[in-house]
């Protein structure tokens, strides 16, 4: 029975007809129930902070206020968020002149005038000072008991008081993002990036896992020797619509969302099947390789051995670090990049192993018409979803099974059985 595919690629859409196969399904986060506009959700949520009195109550009117959030690789309502917040500051007598936004970068790149105005609206970027993480210009605290320097972005280490901001979604090898990553790795030095991240080969370093995750666990400490003093995490749709908001405690108020999320965007699959379909989620999830591998990992988990993962992601920005597209694009095997990896922890390279693990497991085909002629490392690139499927159907039995997942960055599938 024919299928009309139709999956999110960067602000639009690619699509093609399923020939072949049975479907088990299409699957998506549950979606929340009709309830008010994100603003009104944020607003409640700095109402009813989980874990900490309300914001008024901790920040004093001389304090020097850091408020830490995304970049442009990630799908946080920036412009949503930060207008009732510092609103929450002024009430409290925080003049503008004492807040500065810092935007994580981690180890991105930075972010043009233009884009900072675009992400956290006009009157935000008009009334406080906006600016970039600078990997290069810190202050060490230390180590965490891993061994992990404690390096942040100099202003955030000087504020008086520290805001984090993000969204929460399945992160590979953190559990899941939000909360503490805001500053560990976001305004983090990068040797630190480095030094957490290569915890990510130890076991408990999963998607969906906080307990006994050495990765998370690691950042955390790293930021509770700094101190931050409150969160603002919310849970995004694929049109960036806040689905959940919560403010509070560091910990407290980002393990609501963690639970609402595993609630919403872990799906039960019957079986694993042969093929997944999956869309990173369009932009800004897909705006290159780099976001998308998250994508990939995740709905990996729900295809048999030597099956077949078809990936919709546009990567307007390509590969999105040089040293995971010098790794992708060196002419090597999967199982070189992973002994690679294991013999130097090098960040970027980190990524392109992690597809390598894939790639040893399944075939793995890019849907994506800026990298269509790339010569990658354990991936097969083709510029068009039908194209893909007919490189899937020369490796599959006419009989095979397949599920969909157009919003592959924010669903896990979880096997009922392996039979």
């Amino acid at each position: 029975m024919n299928r009309e595919l139709k999956l999110p690629y960067g602000s639009g859409q690619m699509q093609a007809t399923m020939a072949r196969g049975t479907c088990t399904g299409l699957y998506l986060p549950a979606k929340e129930a009709e309830g008010g506009s994100g603003q009104s959700m944020v607003y409640e949520a700095l109402r009813r902070p989980v874990g900490a009195p309300p914001l008024a109550e901790l920040v004093a009117k001389d304090d020097q206020v850091v408020i830490v959030t995304s970049d442009h690789t990630r799908p946080c309502p920036n412009a949503v968020l930060l207008p009732p917040l510092v609103e929450e500051l002024s009430r409290a007598g925080v003049p503008d002149s004492q807040i500065t936004i810092v935007i994580a970068l981690g180890l991105h790149r930075k972010m043009s005038e233009a884009e900072l105005e675009k992400s956290v609206g006009e009157e935000i970027y008009r009334r406080v000072r906006v600016i970039n993480h600078d990997c290069n210009d810190v202050v060490s605290l230390g180590t965490t008991s891993r061994g992990t320097p404690v390096e942040f972005f100099r202003p955030v280490v000087e504020a008086d008081f520290r805001i984090c901001v993000g969204n929460v979604e399945f992160h590979y090898f953190a559990g899941f993002s939000g909360g503490a990553k805001a500053i560990m790795p976001g305004a983090a030095s990068a040797a630190a990036v480095k030094a957490n991240h290569s915890h990510m080969i130890e076991n408990g370093a999963a998607a969906a896992q906080l307990v006994d995750n050495p990765v998370r666990e690691d950042l955390e400490e790293a930021v509770d020797m700094l101190g931050a003093h409150y969160i603002l995490n919310v849970i995004v749709d694929a049109e960036q619509r806040i689905r959940h908001a919560c403010a509070g405690d560091l910990v407290l108020a980002h393990r609501v969302l963690c639970e609402s999320l595993i609630e919403e965007g872990l799906v039960q699959i019957p079986h694993r099947v042969d093929l997944a379909v999956v869309s990173a989620g369009g932009t800004p999830k897909d705006i290159d390789l780099y976001q998308a591998q998250k994508a990939l990992d995740n709905c990996a988990n729900g295809v048999r051995l030597d099956g077949v993962i078809v990936l919709v992601a546009e990567c307007t920005e390509g590969y999105g670090n040089k040293t995971f597209e010098q790794w992708m694009t060196s002419g090597k095997e999967p199982s070189d990049l992973l002994a690679d990896l294991k013999q130097e922890f090098v960040l970027g390279g980190h990524k392109a192993a992690a597809i390598a693990k894939v790639a040893q497991e399944m075939t793995i085909i890019l849907v994506s018409q800026v990298m269509a002629r790339e010569n990658m490392v354990g991936i097969t690139v083709v510029d068009s979803l039908e194209k893909a499927l007919d490189e899937a159907y020369k490796r599959l039995d006419t009989d095979f099974t397949y599920a969909v997942f157009p919003l592959g960055a924010s669903t896990l599938p979880k096997v009922q059985s392996e039979v």
